[in-house]
């Protein structure tokens, strides 16, 4: 609870000093609208249904190039761990890839998919996937190795192994990842729509941007920012509870 009250102290503050620094600043209003000035730009965009559809169309592409990052990352990542030849073969190109800025992506995703929907959900899948395989190799390689051993011994072998045992063990820190890769498929989505015309917060922050309205742009950034924090906030971190809980890594409340 005093977390929670420090929190929005701060972000009244915050607010405070922003708009204080939009009335009484050196620069030109028009430049730096206020707090209230950039709320009555989001309601206006709510209104009229822009920004709704907006939110609609740029989760559903989340949905679709995240959730592919995490049904081919978790493989990926499971067999890095597991099979030497592949992580001899893949991991150099894993670890070099996963250093590659996501926007580096978007040139090739114009040339193969042309300024469509599948050249925006391409660049969020590559933004993502590696992050996602990468965190559940190191994941599933830290199981202890006795669980393992012990396993073995009962003859549990195939998809009853790795779904029943190592998939479940290294779930703390699969889900780790998983929260990564969000971060990174969220930047990469809105990399994507800032450059293809179709729709989308991205194509809203464009729209702000060609009609040099800063309330239009500081409007959508804040939704693009509450939306992120909402994932982490909510989503991952109830998802982190229940993961704990079950492992008896922390203890219920």
């Amino acid at each position: 609870m005093h977390e929670r009250l420090r929190a929005a102290v701060f972000l009244l503050g915050a607010l405070l000093i922003w708009e204080l620094a939009a009335r009484f600043g050196p620069w030109p209003h028009a430049l730096l609208p206020g707090p209230f000035a950039v709320a009555a730009r989001l309601a206006a965009l709510a209104a009229d249904g822009r920004l709704g559809a907006g939110v609609a169309r740029s989760l559903v592409r989340l949905a679709q190039g995240y959730g592919l990052s995490v049904a081919l990352g978790v493989p990926l990542g499971v067999a890095l761990a597991r099979s030497p030849l592949v992580r001899s073969v893949l991991r150099p190109a894993t670890i070099g890839l996963q250093a590659l800025p996501s926007v580096c992506w978007l040139p090739l995703a114009a040339l193969w998919f042309g300024l469509s929907e599948a050249a925006i959900v391409f660049v969020v899948l590559a933004g993502s996937l590696l992050a996602v395989a990468i965190a559940t190799e190191d994941a599933v390689s830290g199981v202890d190795p006795g669980l393992l051993r012990a396993a073995g011994t009962l003859g549990i072998r195939g998809a009853r192994f790795h779904l029943g045992v190592l998939l479940p063990s290294a779930l703390p820190g699969i889900l780790t990842g998983l929260k990564l890769g969000w971060s990174f498929a969220w930047r990469a989505l809105m990399a994507g729509e800032l450059l293809f015309p179709a729709g989308g917060l991205g194509q809203l922050l464009n729209a702000g941007r060609a009609r040099a309205d800063p309330a239009q742009l500081l409007g959508v950034i804040a939704v693009i920012v509450a939306l992120g924090v909402l994932v982490d906030q909510v989503l991952f971190r109830l998802l982190e509870v229940r993961v704990r809980r079950r492992w008896g890594l922390a203890t219920a409340t």
